[in-house]
């Protein structure tokens, strides 16, 4: 008994080092990659189109698709309550599994690197438009908004997962004709 709690308490240990480093991970790249942006584009400015993708340095002042405009204190306030929502769905964490944990870091990754920018600036640097055909565009993201969509999907689906697993039948439970 006393080995299989010292076993759970070492793999959470070992699932949290490798959340921890996926938030750093993506919090990074995410921090980086805007700073790239406002130190090489004025805000408006555009790289050449490569392909579908358009690198632009949009300076977002609400939320997704332009809902929110200049609400940054809302937008805060909610960003800040997902993230603690999000800190106590990781205590769930045996329960939601490796993928579940995954789906949590990359949700609240993306969620505290658009907060930095909103306390920072009161905006979000958003930088890459797509083109989806002819000329309509997705509206601008970035890597936040990108691993919070990757997240809430995959979150969804272990959520679908995990429905399925409850509700099949277990083993030798079904009826015999007597």
């Amino acid at each position: 008994m006393q080995q299989h709690t010292i076993s759970q308490k070492r793999i959470k240990w070992w699932y949290a080092l490798i959340f921890i480093s996926i938030i750093a991970a993506v919090l990074i790249l995410d921090i980086v990659t805007k700073e790239w942006i406002r130190a090489s584009l004025p805000p408006g400015g555009a790289l050449p189109e490569v392909g579908p993708v358009t690198i632009v340095n949009v300076q977002n002042t609400g939320s997704a698709f332009g809902l929110f405009t200049n609400q940054a204190f809302l937008l805060s306030i909610v960003a800040i309550a997902g993230l603690v929502v999000v800190l106590l769905f990781f205590r769930y964490l045996a329960e939601l599994g490796f993928m579940g944990g995954l789906a949590l870091s990359l949700i609240f990754a993306g969620a505290l690197g658009n907060l930095i920018d909103r306390l920072r600036f009161g905006r979000v640097t958003d930088f890459i438009y797509v083109r989806l055909w002819d000329n309509v565009y997705w509206p601008a993201f970035n890597v936040a908004d990108s691993a919070i969509t990757a997240g809430a999907i995959l979150l969804a689906f272990v959520a679908l997962v995990n429905l399925g697993k409850k509700h099949e039948p277990k083993q030798g439970s079904a009826k015999k004709d007597v």
